[in-house]
C-alpha cells in the first residue's frame, strides 16, 4: 500500500512541478482580504507618478533572509532547475502565459532587476497512531515558495499587472503549460481575496491535470509595489499527491513586503 502511495505521489508531484503549482497563492480565502483594491484578486489601478525602478544591489537588499522569518528556511542561492527560465515556457495561448510564468517560479514582462529566494516551511508531524502511508504523506506536507523581487523600468510593473489580470480572467477555464518539452493541463484559474500590503495585488489558484485523474492545485500571489513587483507561487507536495487543499503561508508575503518597504 505504501508503495502504491509513493508511486501516487511521485506521479502528482512531478506533473505539478511542471506547472510549478505552486500557484498558488496567497491565494486561497485564508489570506488577507483587500489589497489594495479589488478583494476578489483584481489588481488595483493607482495614479501615482512611476516609482524609480530599484537596482540590483537594492533588490538584494530588500529580498528575504533567514533573519526575517519566524520559522522554515530561506534558501538565498536557488538553482536554476527549480524556477523556470521566462523563455522555457509556453503557453499554448499567448494570453495566458503571465499565469505560466508565475506558477514555474518565473516573472512577467522584462524586468530590469530580479533576485530569488526559495522559503520551504516545516512538514507536518503524523497523528500519534497514524498509518504508514499518513506518516509518508506527512513528511511530504511542507509547503515551499519562490519568491521573486523583479523591478521594472517605463510603467512595466504596472503592465505586468495589467497583463496578469487579463490574463487570470481570459484563461479561467484552462490551458495548457508546456516546460521544456512537457506539457500540463491547467483545468481552472480562481482569483481569490489578495492580501493587503501593496499598491495592487493578485491572488489566485491554479488547478493542473496530475497523472491518474489527481487534480492537483497551487497557489500564487503577486504584489506590487511601486515600480517592483514581487512574485510567490507556492506548492504543496503532499497536498498534490492527495489533491488536497493546503494553507497558503500568508507570512511570507507580509514579511517581504515589510522587508520591501
Amino acid at each position: 500500500m505504501r508503495s502504491a502511495v509513493a508511486r501516487r505521489t511521485a506521479l502528482a508531484a512531478s506533473a505539478a512541478a511542471l506547472a510549478l503549482l505552486a500557484t498558488a497563492c496567497g491565494g486561497d480565502d485564508k489570506a488577507d482580504k483587500g489589497g489594495s483594491g479589488e478583494d476578489k484578486g483584481g489588481a488595483a489601478a493607482s495614479s501615482a507618478p512611476a516609482a524609480k525602478a530599484l537596482t540590483a544591489a537594492e533588490l538584494e537588499k530588500a529580498a528575504l533572509t533567514q533573519a526575517d522569518v519566524k520559522s522554515g528556511k530561506v534558501t538565498e542561492k536557488v538553482s536554476g532547475a527549480e524556477a523556470a527560465a521566462q523563455d522555457k515556457v509556453k503557453a499554448d495561448d499567448a494570453a495566458c502565459a503571465p499565469i505560466a510564468y508565475v506558477q514555474n517560479g518565473s516573472y512577467v514582462g522584462k524586468p530590469s532587476a530580479t533576485v530569488l529566494r526559495k522559503w520551504t516551511g516545516e512538514p507536518k508531524k503524523p497523528a500519534a497512531g497514524a498509518s504508514d502511508e499518513e506518516k509518508f504523506l506527512a513528511g511530504m506536507d511542507a509547503s515551499s515558495v519562490m519568491v521573486t523581487l523583479a523591478s521594472y523600468e517605463n510603467g512595466g510593473a504596472e503592465q505586468a499587472m495589467k497583463d496578469l489580470s487579463a490574463a487570470a480572467e481570459k484563461c479561467a477555464g484552462g490551458f495548457s503549460i508546456t516546460v521544456a518539452g512537457e506539457k500540463t493541463k491547467v483545468l481552472k484559474v480562481a482569483t481569490t481575496d489578495a492580501p493587503k500590503g501593496g499598491d495592487e495585488a493578485l491572488a489566485m489558484t491554479v488547478t493542473i491535470q496530475a497523472d491518474e485523474g489527481i487534480e492537483a492545485s497551487s497557489k500564487g500571489v503577486v504584489v506590487r509595489k511601486g515600480a517592483t513587483l514581487a512574485y510567490f507561487p507556492a506548492f504543496n507536495l503532499a497536498a498534490a499527491a492527495t489533491g488536497k487543499d493546503f494553507d497558503f503561508p500568508t507570512e511570507i508575503v507580509d514579511a517581504q513586503l515589510t522587508k520591501l518597504g
